[in-house]
């Protein structure tokens, strides 16, 4: 609190007795104002800001230890007061997903499957693996290997309370797994994460989608295939691919390419 608060705060407490009320009315205001800006100081920012400190660290092979102790340590009251809507978890979750495959792929030497199930990722005091944040926070705890259809029964307290409302297709574009065929490394902000996540999809897309016309045909990245569900079917993929190729594409097959899981690090698009 400012000098000039202690000052004007004092001067009312001390009011006289018969100007109780509106000492009272004072404390009431000065309270409501005061956690108005103890919320404030509890923005998305300082989580979000972790989060990309931590992923450009990855990026540039600077020491990343601090910081996930920082993340470690944090109290879990704070991921549900800062990440208050999909916007943040979104942006948090991308950016803390892509920094620790890279570090639990170069610096624990982890590899497919046993990286995306190890418990290593530690936030807010919480084990997590690599599937705990794709599968139960970013798809709002879906079964892995049921193309997006089935929900997970078994869920625990941290995931469900720190999950999204809303499942977002183009996650798919935006996580990598480290393998060639995986979607490039960004770093998201929350100012612009819709047209981030928009370019995304459409580079992904322009890039593995192929057309073969003679046959009416649809050829895409197997990422489509494994989480169809979250993209509403054959028919939503269809339709997303339409919009980002502009092309009608009623009428076409649909087909998916060999996933290429050769090992590709330090994939990043910028």
């Amino acid at each position: 609190m400012k000098l000039s608060d202690h000052i004007a705060f004092t001067k009312y407490v001390i009011l006289p007795r018969r100007y109780g009320l509106y000492r009272a009315l004072f404390l009431c205001l000065w309270l409501v104002t005061m956690r108005s800006e103890a919320r404030n100081l509890q923005k998305p920012s300082h989580l979000l800001a972790l989060s990309g400190k931590l992923l450009l660290a990855v990026k540039t092979e600077q020491e990343t230890k601090g910081l996930e102790i920082t993340l470690a340590d944090l109290p879990q009251t704070s991921i549900l007061a800062e990440l208050e809507d999909d916007t943040a978890k979104k942006v948090f979750w991308i950016n803390i997903y892509n920094a620790y495959f890279q570090l639990l792929a170069s610096r624990e030497k982890l590899s497919n499957p046993t990286i995306f199930t190890s418990k290593s990722i530690y936030i807010a005091g919480v084990p997590l693996s690599l599937d705990d944040i794709e599968h139960g926070i970013l798809r709002k705890y879906r079964v892995k290997w049921a193309k997006g259809y089935l929900p997970k029964w078994f869920v625990g307290k941290p995931i469900k309370k720190w999950a999204v409302e809303r499942v977002d297709y183009r996650i798919h574009f935006a996580l990598n797994c480290g393998a060639a065929s995986c979607p490039p490394i960004a770093y998201y902000t929350a100012d612009k994460l819709e047209e981030q996540l928009n370019l995304a999809m459409k580079n992904f897309l322009l890039s593995e989608t192929t057309i073969v016309e003679k046959e009416k045909k649809v050829v895409t990245n197997k990422i489509l295939y494994w989480y169809q569900g979250d993209f509403s079917g054959r028919k939503g993929i269809l339709d997303i691919i339409s919009k980002v190729m502009e092309q009608d594409l009623r009428g076409y097959s649909l087909d998916y390419a060999a996933y290429d899981w050769s090992q590709k690090l330090q994939n990043f698009s910028q």
